[in-house]
């Protein structure tokens, strides 16, 4: 395939809205899609301007969009915004979400706020703003960034060494990624006779910016022997949004490299 959207791709004629989309994952995810045919409204709480000329250079059609996924309003804005440009909305990918560090002893009330509220309830309110129009197509993919950390009780081993604690995701964030899971089986119950299929993705460590300071300990005991990568995550979600996975919804799809399975 050329670097050019592809006319006959897996998402071709489809429309994706992804949030998170000037992160890692979140433009990994958009140039696989862009790639695939897809038209994208790409959105991030900084702006996805240059993501979304990315998408562009690969031939897909895109817009960019800033985005608060803890507030109703600009979500549904954004999804109204979307539905005007491409005149239908296929796809929702909830890559939106922010880490937390450190021990539970210390975790302050209004961390663990903030943490809930970006990972949980903005990955619901943007689950929430897509059903009509989904459900009105008879058609939808919505799959949500989930996480090891939501299933392992986190990787540190602090009765090995607790400075590794310190330096890796705690309860707050585990908890939120445990309740993206959770909302994952709901929705997917809930709307599947909508033609509607929900989704979860559950990376494991994913180099980027927010796991530079990932102890080198932890990353040893990755049995691929890397780091994941951003494409790794994508070509996870291509399949989920595509139609080879009409027959799958309510899985959490494990992308860890072997640190957890169930």
């Amino acid at each position: 395939m050329s670097g050019s959207a592809a006319k006959g791709g897996r998402l071709a004629g489809r429309v994706a809205l992804v949030t998170g989309a000037a992160g890692g994952i979140g433009g990994a995810v958009a140039r696989a899609f862009a790639r695939e045919g897809a038209a994208l409204c790409l959105a991030d709480l900084r702006g996805a301007e240059g993501i979304a000329a990315e998408a562009e250079a690969l031939g897909a059609r895109a817009i960019a969009a800033t985005l608060d996924v803890t507030r109703r309003a600009e979500i549904e804005r954004v999804v109204a915004r979307t539905l005007g440009a491409f005149g239908r909305l296929d796809i929702l990918v909830n890559v939106a979400g922010i880490v937390s560090l450190g021990a539970a002893a210390t975790l302050a009330e209004e961390e663990w706020d903030r943490v809930l509220a970006v990972n949980l309830k903005g990955t619901f309110l943007c689950c929430q703003a897509v059903i009509p129009a989904m459900r009105q197509q008879r058609h939808g993919r919505i799959l949500n960034l989930g996480s090891v950390i939501g299933k392992n009780g986190g990787n540190p081993r602090p009765w090995i060494d607790p400075g590794e604690q310190a330096r890796a995701s705690n309860a707050a964030y585990g908890a939120s990624k445990a309740g993206v899971h959770a909302l994952t089986f709901f929705l997917a119950r809930e709307l599947a006779a909508d033609g509607i299929t929900v989704n979860a993705i559950a990376p494991g460590p994913i180099a980027s910016p927010m796991t530079r300071d990932f102890p080198a300990a932890l990353r040893a005991l990755i049995p691929v022997g890397r780091m994941g990568r951003g494409e790794d995550v994508a070509e996870a979600a291509l399949y989920l949004a595509s139609d080879a996975a009409g027959f799958v919804t309510g899985e959490v799809l494990d992308v860890n490299g072997g640190m957890w399975a169930d």
